[in-house]
């Protein structure tokens, strides 16, 4: 495991970080991106497609659909038909040009909560109205509440989910029979399941995600990415994989209708790097993140007013804190303007968010210490 190139930190200020678009004395831990740097193979792909005088439109080449296939296939085992994926500019637009694809205004889309908050915008900017199925936190961990998920399938208004598999910001890798479960409720109930699994490539070694569309393939599709385990989400490059030919035609043709299917130049050659050869590099950085990840746990256990919940995929922890006698959002408050440390508060994640804050920890190890001795500091002074 070659973790040094990984703890060197890298200034990120005055390059238009939306993550460390903050004060000199602040340390953002919040926005989802990693501040480690971007595999050696990408840099090449990028720079040898950079050296050439022309950037004009592209077309998707046949070699970007061969490389997510055969790494879904060697990492995951999932064989999906190579002609049934698509490329997309981000996972965020595959959800918003689905619930409109999908569904009618007015009607519901189901989603798991905490969720990734932009779900809701997807849901609610397209006037659609978000049905929150609440997952119970027991002992520690999370489960589905399978009863109050089949009553919000039946509901007649519901004909769409978004499912987020690993969960975010739950951190948590949803169960293979706990997703044949979904999907049977799904069959039963004629619901279609979209899919997110942009977070799919960040888990503990050895505890790889279970692909949904590798369980199921009809009435569902997937949206995803490897930006997030690669560091690319600025090169806006995403894709949908869906064999079910019917849904496919009209996500891809909203897609285009909302012209949201056509990369840049660096798009499909940094995916295809990554894909082709950045494996021992996608190793290392599940190594750094799980050696984070305890490195807050074992911080963190004096503290009994605060929890962080058991977790095994992405970079995102998630923290329980109203033992402290504060909410989620008065934690994240106080903590930026005492300590300078900025993490995401819980209750902009839906139901049962509010008490939590979400810190992301794909970062050097300098960078995580100083935000734990922040984190540490904050708490013992409540």
């Amino acid at each position: 495991m070659k973790l040094f190139p990984f703890d060197e930190p890298i200034s990120r200020r005055g390059t238009g970080s939306l993550k460390w678009d903050v004060k000199d004395d602040e340390l953002p831990m919040w926005v989802a991106d990693q501040d480690f740097p971007v595999a050696d193979c990408i840099v090449k792909a990028v720079e040898q497609r950079a050296a050439h005088p022309v950037y004009g439109y592209q077309i998707t080449p046949e070699s970007w659909a061969k490389a997510y296939h055969d790494f879904y296939l060697d990492e995951f085992g999932w064989d999906f038909p190579v002609d049934s994926i698509f490329f997309a500019t981000g996972v965020v637009p595959v959800l918003s040009s689905s619930v409109r694809a999908l569904s009618k205004e007015g009607e519901k889309v189901l989603v798991l909560t905490p969720c990734y908050n932009i779900f809701f915008n997807s849901i609610v900017n397209n006037r659609r109205i978000p049905s929150e199925c609440e997952m119970v936190l027991e002992n520690g961990t999370y489960h589905i509440d399978f009863a109050d998920l089949e009553a919000r399938m039946a509901d007649p208004d519901c004909h769409l989910m978004i499912l987020c598999n690993p969960q975010n910001p739950l951190g948590k890798i949803h169960p293979k029979e706990d997703l044949l479960r979904i999907a049977k409720l799904a069959e039963k109930h004629d619901v279609v399941v979209l899919s997110d699994e942009i977070h799919g490539l960040i888990s503990e070694p050895k505890k790889k995600y279970t692909p949904y569309l590798s369980l199921v393939t009809k009435n569902c599709l997937c949206a995803t990415s490897v930006s997030k385990g690669f560091n690319i989400a600025g090169l806006q490059s995403a894709c949908v994989i869906c064999p079910d030919e019917k849904i496919r035609a009209k996500v891809e043709r909203q897609l285009n209708t909302d012209e949201c299917a056509e990369g840049n130049v660096f798009a499909y050659d940094a995916a295809i790097a990554a894909c082709n050869e950045g494996r021992e590099y996608l190793y290392d950085i599940n190594e750094a993140i799980s050696r984070n990840r305890s490195l807050v746990k074992d911080a963190l256990l004096p503290y009994p007013n605060v929890q962080l919940i058991e977790q095994n995929a992405t970079y995102l922890l998630w923290i329980k804190v109203d033992g402290t006698g504060l909410s989620g959002k008065e934690f994240a408050e106080r903590l930026r303007e005492e300590t300078g440390l900025y993490l995401s508060s819980g209750h902009v994640y839906g139901k049962g968010g509010d008490g939590f804050v979400r810190m992301n920890v794909a970062c050097p190890l300098p960078l995580l210490e100083e935000g734990i001795s922040r984190l540490v500091r904050f708490i013992e002074s409540l």
